[in-house]
């Protein structure tokens, strides 16, 4: 492909509007000889002669008819980049965008994020909830800067990512004021036969639950199972069953849904991840997506 040199297209550009080298020259306070050398060298590149002469003056060949309507649009395009960037605020949004595996409790997700937005630059934030695959796969195109998940990739995944642990917390349970009052007491054993409401068996919490209640031998009643940690709040605030959520954002579930803790377990960790294309976090907003998790919301 031909490379076009501007420079050479702007002193073309010259002496088309003032119809000689001489009134150029004086324009562009250059020499003749410095016009007249671009001028070759711009007709060589593009094999076409562009002017000839006219009297004492120089007359737009047709090729050069073409190149000056290209150039008065490219010149004209130029100075309103200059204005449009001169009419912006001095500094522009610093944009984010964040794959969000679905799975990851709402509260939790904005206990994450809201640093970015105390950042002292402002910042364009785009977030997108999906299934954890589907997230790596546009991460991997570039779609997004980073992935927030409740488990890392996995060695067999063909994404070339890397995992920046932001922190881990136990589990607690929450319920109707009802439901606490029947299974707080004794509590883990006291979930046995109890109704509960659980995340599917494709998170990685529902794995750890189900290898806890399996080391305890308890045998809760699964009334059902969600996708969507938010959904199956609002299930167990109506009272259909104890349902789990991270330890984190224990104050914040509880206000939110109006229900109570039926009991704690830190033997059951829950862990987040930013996951990155690169090795070494760089993105400003990333650094205090990690920094303030780790220092605020799992230290």
């Amino acid at each position: 492909m031909k490379a076009l040199n501007y420079h050479h297209l702007q002193y073309f550009w010259a002496v088309a509007r003032e119809g000689s080298i001489v009134r150029a020259a004086e324009e562009l306070h250059v020499s003749q000889p410095t016009i007249s050398l671009q001028l070759k060298e711009l007709e060589a590149s593009l094999e076409r002669k562009l002017f000839e002469r006219a009297g004492r003056g120089l007359r737009l060949t047709d090729a050069g008819r073409v190149v000056y309507s290209y150039a008065q649009e490219i010149f004209a395009l130029g100075q309103d980049l200059i204005q449009a960037v001169e009419r912006q605020p001095a500094e522009r949004p610093l944009r984010l965008a964040v794959g969000i595996v679905d799975v990851i409790p709402k509260t939790l997700v904005y206990r994450l994020l809201a640093p970015v937005l105390r950042l002292p630059q402002p910042v364009h934030l785009i977030c997108r909830e999906d299934k954890g695959d589907r997230l790596l796969a546009d991460l991997s195109a570039r779609r997004f800067d980073v992935v927030l998940s409740d488990g890392p990739i996995g060695a067999a995944a063909s994404l070339r990512g890397y995992n920046h642990l932001l922190g881990e917390c136990g589990v607690s349970f929450f319920g109707t004021p009802a439901l606490v009052a029947r299974y707080r007491r004794g509590f883990p054993r006291s979930l046995d036969r109890a109704p509960v409401l659980l995340p599917t068996d494709n998170t990685a919490m529902r794995r750890s639950l189900d290898l806890w209640f399996e080391k305890l031998r308890i045998h809760p009643v699964v009334v059902a199972e969600f996708d969507d940690g938010a959904t199956m709040a609002s299930f167990g605030r109506a009272g259909v069953g104890v349902f789990p959520a991270p330890a984190a954002v224990e104050e914040e579930v509880g206000r939110e849904h109006d229900v109570g803790v039926v009991g704690r377990s830190d033997r059951v960790r829950e862990r987040y991840y930013a996951i990155t294309t690169e090795a070494r976090v760089e993105h400003p907003a990333v650094v205090a997506i990690r920094e303030a998790a780790r220092a605020e919301l799992f230290p």
